[in-house]
C-alpha cells in the first residue's frame, strides 16, 4: 500500500529496496530485540550491583523492606544502545541521544555506586543537556495555542531546552517510589510518543517527516523497558536505581524535542505535557505542597501520588496498576488531540486540567487539607509578616 511506502521511506531513508520487508517487521523487530536483551542483561547487572554495592536500603519514607540491588537502569540502557547501534542509522540526531544518554547513565552509576550530592546531580544533568543541545536537540520555536503562526524563542531557545530535559529527568526519578512503577510508566509514554507520531505523519505527511526517527527509537526504548519489567514488577528483583529514572527522563524529554515540540499542529504545544502527564504534575504538585506547607522544596516526602493511592488501602500492585491505567488514558487523550480541531482540543486540555486538579486535591497530593486557594493566602500572609 502507498502508505506504507512513504511511511518506510520517512523511517529507513530515501533509495533503500527496503518495500519487501514488512513494514511492521521493520519497527517490531528492533523492538522484540531490545526485550530479549534486557531480559538477558537483567539478571547480569543484578549480580554486577550486589558486588558494587549498588544496594536500596529501606527507610522511613521508602516503601520496600529489605535490602534491594538497584542500578537496574544499565540493562536498559545497554539494551536500547546495542539495538540502536545494529539497527538504525547513526544520524546526528541519534548519535546525539547516545552520546548525552551515555553520559548520564554514566552520572547515575556513580549516584547509585557512590552516592551524589543533589548539586553534583544537577550539574552533570546540565552538561548531559548541553551535549543535546550541541547535537541540534533544541526548540526554537513552538506552534501558539491561541492564534495561526510560531512563537520564535530566539535567545530563550537554549534555557528552556535545558530545563525541559532536566525538568522531565527530575520527574521520572520523583516517581521511582514503587515496584514497576516508573519504569511502567515510561514505557507507556514512548509507546504513546511513537503513537502521535504516527498519527500526525497520515494528518500532515512531509511537514513532520523530521519526526518519524522518534518511532523506532521509542518502540526500541519500550522493548527495553518491558524485558527490565520482567524483574522490576512487584515483587521486585532489582531496581532500576537513579541510573534508569534517569536515563528514562533524559532519553524521553529528548524524544519529545524531537518528535513532538515542533509538530504541525497549533495544539502540539501541549501534547508532551499530555503524554508525560503523570511525572509532571506530581512533580509540580510535589513544589506546591511543600511551598503551602513551609518545608524545604527540595526536601522529600510521602504525599506523592502513589503514596496517596497507599494510604488509601490500596495494594502495591493495585496502585502501581491504576497510575498506568491513567497513563493510558492520557496516552490515549494525547493520541485524541491530534485528530481534533483547536476548540474541541483546548476543551479537551481543559475538562482534563480539572480532573487532574480535582483528583490530586480530593487525594491529597497537593497537601492541601482544605482549599488551596486558602493555603495560598495564609501562606502569602506568612510571608508578609
Amino acid at each position: 500500500m502507498q502508505w506504507k511506502s512513504r511511511l518506510l521511506s520517512s523511517l529507513m531513508g530515501e533509495g533503500e529496496l527496503l518495500e519487501a520487508v514488512p513494514l511492521m517487521w521493520q519497527l517490531i523487530g528492533p523492538m522484540l530485540a531490545a526485550l530479549v536483551s534486557a531480559l538477558l542483561l537483567t539478571p547480569v547487572i543484578k549480580k554486577l550491583a550486589i558486588r558494587w554495592g549498588a544496594i536500596d536500603e529501606p527507610n522511613e519514607r521508602k516503601v520496600h523492606r529489605q535490602v534491594m540491588p538497584r542500578m537496574g537502569g544499565v540493562a536498559i540502557y545497554l539494551s536500547f544502545m546495542l539495538v540502536v547501534l545494529v539497527t538504525q542509522p547513526l544520524t546526528r540526531p541519534v548519535m546525539g541521544l547516545l552520546v548525552g544518554g551515555s553520559w548520564i547513565i554514566l552520572l547515575g552509576i556513580l549516584d547509585d555506586v557512590k552516592g551524589l550530592s543533589p548539586k553534583v546531580k544537577l550539574l552533570g544533568q546540565i552538561i548531559g543537556a548541553g551535549i543535546l543541545v550541541a547535537f541540534g536537540y533544541k526548540v526554537e520555536f513552538i506552534t501558539n495555542p491561541f492564534s495561526e503562526g510560531m512563537l520564535v524563542l530566539g535567545k530563550l531557545a537554549v534555557p528552556l531546552t535545558i530545563l525541559w530535559i532536566i525538568g522531565v529527568t527530575n520527574a521520572i526519578n520523583l516517581i521511582d517510589g514503587l515496584d514497576g512503577l516508573a519504569a511502567g510508566t515510561s514505557g507507556i509514554a514512548a509507546l504513546t510518543m511513537a503513537a502521535v507520531v504516527v498519527s500526525e505523519y497520515f494528518l500532515h505527511g512531509d511537514a513532520v517527516r523530521g519526526s518519524m526517527m522518534v518511532i523506532p527509537l521509542a518502540l526500541i526504548l519500550t522493548g527495553s523497558i518491558l524485558g527490565f519489567l520482567r524483574y522490576n514488577f512487584n515483587p521486585a528483583q532489582i531496581f532500576m536505581g537513579d541510573s534508569g529514572s534517569m536515563f528514562l527522563g533524559f532519553t524521553l524529554s529528548a524524544m519529545a524535542i524531537a518528535g513532538l515540540a515542533k509538530g504541525a499542529t497549533i495544539i502540539s504545544v501541549f501534547i508532551p505535557f499530555v503524554i508525560l502527564g503523570i511525572p509532571i504534575c506530581d512533580t509540580l504538585f510535589a513544589i506546591v505542597r511543600r511551598f503551602l506547607n513551609q518545608r524545604p522544596i527540595f526536601q522529600a516526602d510521602k504525599h506523592h501520588l502513589h503514596h496517596c493511592l497507599l494510604e488509601r488501602g490500596l495494594s502495591h500492585k493495585q496502585t502501581v496498576l491504576i497510575i498506568y491505567a491513567i497513563n493510558g488514558m492520557l496516552g490515549l487523550s494525547a493520541v485524541l488531540l491530534t485528530r481534533l480541531n483547536n476548540d474541541q482540543a483546548m476543551m479537551l486540555i481543559a475538562g482534563l486540567a480539572f480532573v487532574v486538579l480535582l483528583g490530586a486535591n480530593r487525594l491529597g497530593v497537593t497537601g492541601a487539607r482544605g482549599s488551596v486557594v486558602r493555603k495560598l493566602q495564609d501562606r502569602h500572609t506568612t510571608l508578609h509578616r
